[in-house]
């Protein structure tokens, strides 16, 4: 369930799009054009169950290998099916 405020900071939350970041090992995975809920002041990113889901799922494909990266540019991925 998604907060009405923001509980780092108090902030306001509004519907937006933002970039899910994670580090695995040496790399950083980026998914750009995440739907979430974003702290107004802080940029604290909430996101709902079913986009959780669909982040979750991408992590296991980029673990499991059968999902390829090719770096672009510094900070910049692509993703390839």
């Amino acid at each position: 369930m998604i907060p009405e405020r923001c509980t780092l900071c108090k902030g306001t939350l509004q519907e937006g799009k933002t970039e899910f970041m994670a580090r695995v090992g040496d790399e950083i995975i980026v998914i750009r054009d995440v739907p979430a809920y974003v702290c107004d002041r802080c940029g604290e990113a909430y996101y709902s169950a079913e986009v959780s889901r669909k982040i979750d799922a991408v992590m296991r494909e980029f673990h499991s290998g059968r999902l390829c990266c090719r770096p672009l540019a510094a900070g910049e991925v692509e993703l390839m099916g």
